[in-house]
């Protein structure tokens, strides 16, 4: 190939797109990652709260330990704020000082081969025999879209769009500390979360606290974060007077894969395919792992040993079925009472096994 082409590009350096890149760039294929922002580190929109799995399967495992703090437990509240303690045997979440994860995350890109430009946005692309001619790249064999759920790779290559989504709110408390800091905190209320939850989290540089509903383009309601955090925050600790140092905000996913997923010499991964939890919203294992089983597979497929990276990104895009079904009776069938009623609950205890521990057994 001439020397401004690349095997892959890739279009976001989110977990996904890194993921995707790092595994390629580290098996020999030549790969460029444009990321929109110079900073990867601003305008977030994930809580950056990272599972079990993600830190002892992946490179995430090796960031910098002043980025991550471990919780172990998960304090669920109901409407009335009454509240249940959960937990798993050896199970545990990391929550993290997210712009300093993501832009670790960046510096991981090509210090495993792959040649990262920030500041870069992805504007079109042409069809080109088997590949794809990106203004400003060149010659690409693959694209890969990992841009986020409004993706502009979808809208070129043809691909799925996602359509169902929630939105969220996060405020940051620098510096504060919970009376409890060793739980996730998640409260279910069809007042101020109806689709979804509220929740708090300290992580390694204060406390983290939001709020998320189902979107509804007709309506427009945001959150009420305000009411919200005036509802909770002497149950947990938090100050009424104290002002956020950030807020972050923006739509989530919630409707499982898009299709397609991919089309002969595209693929989208992260948010970019819906590869995120119809329940909890997060996406972090989810998409790394996605994005590097892509990434591996073109690696392998250059080499002739392997199915073509689009049947792998459509193959491997998990399916959440037990959660897709959550989220259809969460959607349609929510009420407050039910919850205060059946905290302590076994088909309660049930249900958060399958959102919190993945089927590993509450206690």
């Amino acid at each position: 190939m001439p020397d401004h082409d690349f095997d892959l590009l890739v279009v976001g350096a989110s977990f996904g797109g890194a993921a995707c890149a790092i595994a390629a760039a580290s098996a020999g294929l030549r790969v460029c990652v444009l990321e929109r922002k110079r900073d990867p580190g601003e305008r977030l929109h994930t809580t950056g709260i990272v599972v079990r799995e993600a830190a002892e399967q992946t490179l995430l495992g090796q960031a910098p330990a002043e980025c991550m703090r471990r919780v172990e437990r998960v304090r669920l509240y109901s409407p009335s704020l009454r509240d249940i303690a959960l937990s798993a045997p050896g199970y545990y979440f990391l929550t993290t000082d997210t712009p300093a994860l993501m832009r670790w995350l960046a510096t991981q890109v090509p210090r495993h081969g792959a040649e990262l430009r920030l500041g870069a946005s992805f504007t079109t692309a042409q069809r080109d025999g088997e590949g794809w001619q990106v203004p400003g790249v060149g010659r690409v064999r693959w694209l890969v879209g990992a841009d986020g759920a409004r993706s502009r790779v979808a809208e070129r290559a043809d691909l799925g769009r996602v359509g169902d989504f929630l939105y969220g709110v996060e405020h940051e408390y620098a510096g504060l500390r919970l009376p409890e800091s060793d739980a996730l905190h998640c409260f279910l209320s069809r007042r101020y979360a109806p689709g979804y939850i509220g929740w708090v989290a300290q992580n390694p540089t204060g406390v983290q606290a939001g709020l998320a509903l189902r979107h509804d383009p007709a309506r427009s309601r945001l959150p009420d974060i305000g009411g919200f955090l005036e509802r909770i925050g002497v149950r947990v600790g938090l100050p009424h007077d104290r002002r956020p140092d950030a807020v972050r905000a923006g739509l989530i996913p919630c409707g499982g894969p898009v299709r397609p997923l991919s089309r002969p010499g595209a693929m989208l991964t992260g948010d970019a395919a819906g590869i995120v939890s119809p329940v909890t919203a997060g996406g972090i294992h989810s998409a790394w792992a996605h994005g590097w089983a892509i990434g591996a597979a073109a690696a392998a497929h250059s080499r002739g040993t392997g199915p073509s990276p689009e049947d792998v990104a459509r193959d491997a895009a998990p399916r959440f079925r037990s959660k897709r079904m959550l989220r259809w009776a969460f959607d349609r069938l929510q009420m407050d009472w039910p919850f205060d009623l059946l905290l302590h609950s076994a088909p309660l205890r049930w249900a958060a096994e399958q959102v919190y521990f993945h089927r590993r057994g509450v206690r």
